[in-house]
């Protein structure tokens, strides 16, 4: 909690400035409405709610986008990004991407169920884009450590076509197997990445 007040005050700071306060007000009340669902510590309240909180810039920004476009849907998010100008979505990715990404100490995997997480992960070439501590990079998300139950759904929702804003991905879904995915799931949440997230 900490961490989230000083890094709302470093942005309120820069761009409280002459007409920019206001804007900055309203920065920092969008940014409490986004904790009431990912976490006042970076931990959502449920599983299926990704974490935010050191997840890449260019991706957040890309998905509010998506959401306000509906490009991407989802009855709470979309009616959230409807209000969301351009300079809201670029601070509000600015500032949740400079946060730590919170330890949820997801639990490890079966040695058999890693296995088939690297067969399947190996064989649908995952790293090309993740890379290979799944730290993502710019417009890339952060699979390592993210909720596992997220991560399901998500592929899921890739592979049936519901989750439509990345083709590639509903392309690699579908390369994949249904009973594939949970273990995928389970692998990547598992993980950590030393020097991920913010600082």
């Amino acid at each position: 909690m900490r961490q989230a007040v000083i890094g709302l005050g470093l942005l309120v700071a820069a761009i409280s400035t002459g007409s920019h306060s206001a804007f900055a007000d309203e920065i920092a009340d969008k940014i409490q409405l986004c904790a009431g669902c990912h976490g006042e510590n970076g931990i959502p309240q449920q599983k299926t709610t990704p974490v935010i909180w050191g997840q890449n810039q260019g991706y957040l920004y890309i998905q509010l986008r998506d959401f306000k476009r509906g490009a991407r849907k989802n009855d709470q998010m979309s009616a959230i990004a409807e209000g969301l100008s351009k300079d809201d979505m670029k601070a509000l990715a600015a500032h949740f991407s400079g946060l730590k990404w919170p330890s949820i100490q997801q639990p490890s995997p079966s040695k058999d169920v890693t296995k088939h997480a690297l067969t399947v992960i190996g064989s649908i070439g995952c790293t090309s884009c993740h890379l290979d501590q799944y730290q993502g990079d710019s417009t890339t998300p952060r699979l390592a450590g993210q909720q596992a139950a997220y991560l399901l759904k998500t592929m899921t929702d890739f592979r049936d076509h519901s989750r439509a804003n990345n083709p590639g991905m509903s392309d690699l879904m579908n390369a994949a197997q249904p009973a594939d995915l949970d273990p995928i799931a389970q692998y990547l949440a598992s993980l950590t990445v030393i020097g991920g997230g913010g600082q």
